[in-house]
């Protein structure tokens, strides 16, 4: 895996060596960043899930002014600190070993404000929706925020708009897919 493009293109990057952690792919992270290229200058950049961190890296490396990763894993977060340390990015980057949906209530009370939210839970547990709702209830987006999920191909994502937020597009891939939302202003 590697940075695809922006300042820090070419670098290779640290994955976990556990098959419960699916990296996405560089030919997905590539059209996922193709998409959303002129809404990553600038912008505050959430990476929930992290992993390996790549795709917040990834976006720092176009020019988001900074990143948090999110990640419950130990060696998660170890590889996340590892790369951004390889990458030099280490200093527009915030690392919270905690449950999503917990660092989401701690960065409200921060004020801490994204200009788009990534989103990789595992598959197949429905761990996205109660980060829908920590979202709905917190401060962390606006009305023009874009968060991101990726999920399985097969998976709908039933029940987020009930919580406020409006799809604006779907891209699918061979086994999964990006879903795009919006909040609906109030």
């Amino acid at each position: 895996m590697r940075v695809i493009a922006g300042e820090k293109r070419h670098l290779l990057l640290k994955t976990l060596d556990d098959l419960s952690i699916r990296p996405t792919t560089d030919k997905i992270k590539e059209t996922l960043f193709n998409m959303i290229q002129f809404d990553i200058q600038g912008v505050n950049f959430l990476d929930l899930f992290a992993g390996s961190g790549a795709i917040g890296i990834e976006a720092l490396s176009r020019g988001a002014n900074m990143a948090t990763f999110i990640d419950n894993n130990d060696r998660a977060i170890k590889v996340i600190k590892e790369n951004l340390e390889h990458t030099g990015l280490t200093d527009k980057a915030n690392v919270i070993k905690s449950d999503a949906s917990l660092a989401l209530e701690n960065l409200s009370r921060k004020n801490e404000t994204y200009g788009i939210v990534f989103m990789d839970p595992p598959y197949d547990k429905d761990l996205y929706r109660p980060v829908f709702e920590r979202i709905a209830k917190s401060n962390i987006i606006n009305k023009d925020t874009i968060i991101i999920l990726e999920v399985a191909l097969k998976d709908d994502a039933i029940g987020i708009e009930d919580l406020g937020f409006k799809i604006t597009k779907i891209k699918k891939y061979k086994s999964n897919k990006h879903i795009f939302f919006k909040k609906i202003s109030d």
